[in-house]
């Protein structure tokens, strides 16, 4: 009976994610549809490769310099509000960096 209650349970957790997708997916295609109905042109992707490596640069900085408070001798939920602070804090840098290139681009463009 354990068994059947771990494989129904992974069963439960695919099937989720699965839905998830499919009504993200459908909701997606129907908003583009009505858009071209109407006869608008749909919107241009604004999300750049640069927006993107910038916070994950700033997510890898902050895991970086987290692992210092790994090696310090602090209680474990001390690192552990350190760790994710500092892991939150570098991607927060990442965005603002990205955002700050980005209106830097659209001032000269």
């Amino acid at each position: 009976m354990e068994h059947f209650e771990s494989i129904f349970m992974g069963l439960c957790v695919f099937g989720s994610g699965v839905l998830v997708v499919f009504i993200l997916a459908k909701y997606n295609y129907l908003i583009k549809k009505t858009i071209l109905e109407k006869g608008d042109s749909l919107p241009e992707n604004k999300v750049s490769y640069r927006d993107i490596g910038c916070i994950v640069l700033g997510t890898g900085a902050g895991l970086g310099m987290s692992a210092v408070f790994t090696e310090m001798n602090l209680s474990e939920d001390t690192t552990d509000l350190l760790v994710y602070s500092v892991i939150l804090i570098g991607g927060g840098i990442g965005l603002l960096t990205a955002h700050f290139l980005r209106s830097k681009d659209e001032k000269r463009g």
